[in-house]
């Protein structure tokens, strides 16, 4: 009986060396780029336009909020641009067509007391040459001709400023206060389209976290998804096996629950930390090899638009 032992096991024992060791089946996981909307501003939620499970599309508006500060600032910033335009055009062309008048009728009658002080300051410098009017009549008529004069010049002067305009000062002062209430409302417009919280490419809806009434704080995920075009498959390799992997390599994954192969390329090859995410239940490794993730990216895109996240999958090496 003993004897009969020794033969099956020396008889196993030839079969084994005489069968060659067969490729080792490897477990892995499909995975989805995720993809997360967030708030850029507070606001309450008023609308959401999305379910969950909804395919949207680049640039499709997913919510609106409510954003009662925004709306007060930007009637404050309109008000404030159309001052300093009104400011800025009055520097620039100067006074009105019935200032300008007022200016004409002032400098008129000024004109008219000059020119009759003139005459008369005339008439009494002869008159005191031949002792007729004392000095101090002489003196208070030439101080009268002397205010005439001032007041004279000093509206020619303000008719000139109002027809050309305030100084390039003024008109550079006016103009920055333009711009900066341009740039004002700049930023209250930019702020504005923050309600609107629009789809960053093509995804897939998973979760929506918040529902119409609560408040949406700036950076707060709004929307959960997945993008449309990012499925992969990722696979935990132990390092005795990288032989056999080489980024950029073609290869064929299998797709047990949807009874199919997918072709795909190895794009990523990185080391896993000791805490790192085991794309497999049971990785076929020793205790002191180190592990690797292996990212392999499907060829035909169009072959894994239906591939449900986090299935298993499985690689022969």
């Amino acid at each position: 009986m003993k004897r009969a032992h020794t033969i099956l096991f020396l008889t196993l024992i030839a079969i084994s060396c005489k069968n060659p060791k067969q490729d080792t089946l490897i477990q892995g996981k499909v995975e989805n780029e995720q993809i997360a909307v967030v708030s850029k501003i507070p606001g309450k939620i008023i609308k959401i336009l999305v379910k969950e499970g909804d395919f949207v599309k680049k640039g499709d508006t997913l919510a609106i909020l409510d954003i009662p500060e925004v709306d007060a600032k930007k009637n404050q910033a309109e008000g404030a641009l159309l001052s300093a335009k009104a400011q800025y055009t009055m520097a620039v062309k100067g006074a009105t067509n019935n200032q300008i008048l007022q200016l004409e009728a002032k400098k008129q009658g000024l004109k008219e007391q000059y020119e009759f002080a003139q005459k008369s300051i005339k008439r009494l410098s002869n008159m005191l040459k031949d002792s007729l009017v004392s000095q101090q009549t002489y003196d208070e008529a030439f101080a009268k001709y002397q205010g005439a004069q001032a007041q004279y010049n000093a509206v020619i002067a303000e008719l000139d400023d109002a027809k050309k305009g305030g100084r390039i000062e003024q008109q550079n002062m006016a103009l920055g206060q333009q711009e900066r209430a341009l740039g004002a409302l700049q930023e209250v417009e930019t702020a504005n389209k923050e309600r609107y919280i629009i789809a960053p490419q093509d995804m897939d809806i998973e979760t929506i976290t918040l529902n119409i009434g609560e408040l949406a704080l700036p950076g707060y995920t709004l929307f959960n998804g997945t993008i449309s075009s990012g499925t992969y498959f990722r696979f935990t390799v132990p390092e005795s096996k990288l032989n056999k992997i080489k980024k950029g390599r073609e290869i064929t994954v299998s797709i047990p629950y949807a009874k199919k192969s997918i072709k795909g390329i190895i794009t990523s090859i990185k080391q896993l930390g000791a805490y790192g995410s085991i794309a497999t239940a049971y990785p076929d490794y020793e205790m002191q090899e180190s592990l690797f993730e292996v990212k392999i990216t499907p060829i035909n895109s169009a072959e894994n638009k239906d591939l449900i996240t986090k299935t298993t999958v499985t690689l022969s090496l």
